[in-house]
């Protein structure tokens, strides 16, 4: 007997998308903030003031908006699984049915469909339909609290990389340096979440430093054109 092992990463699918969202965020508000106040001003209190600003306001927000739509989905799947533990109560033949309906389209037999329905309607026939009918399952399933907090923390973690900058780094090559470290920022963190996920390293750390470059270089030509020197 063959010892194969099977790695699969689809489970973690929410808490890299949220890890990687929120930490992404993180990186690229503050350095762009960062690097729009530096076009303006040469005062580093200034400078890292609006930067830990930004992760405050940034954290707070994206947690609050991670929640509220985590939420959302939550009611919707309780909604769902509500009314389908109704109909299976009302019309459990026709629920049955369309569940083997289901499994027939996705390549069974007619006779192994129908086993395979009545079976796991007498094991749990909700799990079935929520699993089977509404892609509801334990993988997907939304948690509005640990989404928030993991957003908020992630954030967090990632914005204070380019404070961090800000404090040890020289004043006039602040925009520079803040250029620089982010983009090495969110290539590691691309890095790492495609490896986390098992994907293309090096599709998704030039997918993720393509659109950091474009929203640090349109922050900083905004501090350049409507910037006041406040030095």
């Amino acid at each position: 007997m063959s010892n194969h092992i099977e790695n699969h990463y689809v489970n973690r699918s929410n808490w890299i998308r949220v890890a990687v969202l929120g930490a992404n965020d993180g990186i690229l508000t503050t350095a762009s903030l960062i690097v729009g106040v530096a076009a303006a001003s040469t005062t580093r209190e200034l400078i890292v003031l609006a930067g830990v600003t930004g992760i405050v306001a940034g954290a707070l927000s994206m947690a609050a908006g991670e929640y509220v739509s985590v939420s959302s989905q939550s009611d919707l799947e309780s909604a769902d699984l509500q009314r389908e533990k109704q109909e299976l109560e009302d019309y459990p033949r026709e629920e049955e049915t369309e569940l083997t309906k289901i499994y027939v389209e996705r390549g069974l037999s007619d006779k192994l469909a129908i086993e395979v329905a009545r079976e796991l309607t007498e094991h749990n026939a909700l799990e079935a339909h929520a699993r089977d009918e509404l892609g509801i399952n334990e993988i997907t399933q939304a948690n509005p609290f640990q989404a928030a907090f993991a957003s908020g923390a992630a954030f967090i973690f990632g914005g204070a990389l380019p404070v961090l900058v800000a404090l040890i780094g020289g004043l006039e090559e602040m925009i520079y340096l803040q250029y620089g470290f982010a983009i090495i920022f969110l290539g590691l963190l691309g890095a790492i979440a495609a490896r986390s996920g098992g994907s293309s390293i090096w599709k998704a750390v030039i997918r993720i430093t393509f659109w950091g470059t474009a929203a640090m270089g349109l922050s900083a030509l905004i501090g350049y054109l409507f910037g006041v020197n406040v030095a």
